[in-house]
């Protein structure tokens, strides 16, 4: 069993400091590296949400180093929320320090309800990021078509009874989408994935196995 490593630190974001937390372990060549991006920080959302959490904890089984951060205004980094645009930036600070971290590894960008509309935008567009997982996309009232033009590996885990994202909005989002993608509808789960919390790592899984 490797030895797991979290450390506490700021990133240099474009708004000021940016809190972070990064889990690596004693596994000296892993596959790829990961971040995940939060929920609305105007809602409570960082990066200790448990989905967030749940996100990074099954990445990090795989031997991947996962870095988590806090959006600007969020805990303890700098700068004002500004809508989804500024953080847009936040991401890509964020995929700057693993892409110096750990030169030349394939990033995998993960992004739970507001992280997914925001995190997804950029990993799509940033070559670095070769794989995506969405979480709780709030496809009810948040525009996720852009997802019709990219092309990299897509895991979009969503819960049945998602009060942000419902089940026929995001099937019809999902049909439009080029491959290689996987849709994982976790039955009875709201927003949160309250009491099935478990079924993130099983769909995150299964999926990267496949």
């Amino acid at each position: 069993m490797a030895d797991v490593f979290h450390r506490s630190f700021f990133l240099a974001g474009p708004a000021g400091r940016l809190e972070a937390l990064l889990w690596t372990s004693s596994e000296a060549d892993p596959n790829f590296a990961a971040v995940v991006c939060h929920p609305h920080p105007l809602f409570g959302g960082t990066m200790h949400n448990k989905v967030v959490y749940q996100t990074a904890k099954a990445l990090h089984d795989r031997g991947a180093p996962v870095l988590r951060f806090n959006f600007r205004g969020a805990g303890l980094s700098e700068g004002e929320h500004d809508k989804g645009r500024g953080e847009q930036d936040d991401v890509r600070a964020a995929l700057d320090y693993l892409a110096a971290e750990f030169s030349g590894k394939p990033i995998l960008l993960a992004g739970f309800s507001f992280g997914s509309s925001v995190g997804l935008r950029v990993g799509c567009a940033d070559a670095r990021v070769d794989k995506l997982i969405g979480l709780g996309l709030p496809v009810d009232n948040v525009d996720m078509s852009f997802l019709r033009a990219c092309a990299k590996p897509k895991l979009v885990i969503q819960g049945g009874n998602d009060q942000f994202g419902s089940r026929a909005n995001i099937e019809a989002l999902f049909a439009t989408l080029p491959g290689p993608k996987r849709l994982a509808i976790v039955d009875g789960a709201d927003h949160f994935f309250t009491g099935r919390l478990d079924q993130i790592g099983v769909a995150i899984h299964a999926w990267l196995d496949a």
